[in-house]
């Protein structure tokens, strides 16, 4: 049982099938090396096009120093967002809405020198003050204000400033 010898037999009786055989595996061979060739340009096109910029500088201390830095303005942010929070706090309890009234109290005086002004915080509490302009005197009153009511008697000029306010 001479296997070497049946094969050497068996190639020479099929040697243009055999070499047409080895052909078509170094052809694929050859496709598979150039493939390879593509996509290995590829990757280097992305290295030097990611390496541009860097002289020499180490790529994972780029990374971390990026890092530090994105974490710090992380830190930053977070405090931006607490101070804003802290001030839209303050800000419901100032002054955000004004209604103002101008009016002749009496004849006898020329001019709208009399006014009553509405002001309001953001839930509508606050003050109307009035001041009622005579010849010989002038005088000032104020009235406080809860969720756009007062427990006092109201003018129908602070009546309007007030909702002439309530309504900004």
């Amino acid at each position: 049982m001479d296997y070497i010898g049946e094969l050497t037999a068996w190639i020479a009786a099929n040697l243009q099938g055999v070499l047409l055989f080895m052909t078509a595996m170094i052809c694929l061979a050859l496709i598979v090396f150039i493939n390879i060739n593509i996509k290995l340009s590829r990757m280097n096109r992305r290295y030097r096009k990611l390496m541009q910029g860097v002289e020499g500088a180490n790529l994972e201390k780029l990374l971390l120093t990026h890092i530090e830095e994105v974490r710090d303005a992380v830190k930053r942010v977070d405090s931006l967002s607490a101070s804003c929070r802290n001030l839209e706090g303050i800000t419901r309890n100032c002054v955000q809405k004004v209604g103002i009234v101008r009016f002749n109290a009496f004849e006898d005086t020329g001019s709208d020198l009399s006014f009553a002004i509405a002001l309001l915080d953001a839930q509508n509490n606050g003050v109307v003050i009035s001041n009622i302009f005579g010849r010989n005197e002038s005088r000032t009153y104020a009235k406080p204000i809860a969720n756009c009511q007062s427990q006092y008697f109201l003018t129908e000029e602070e009546k309007a400033a007030l909702e002439q306010a309530w309504k900004k």
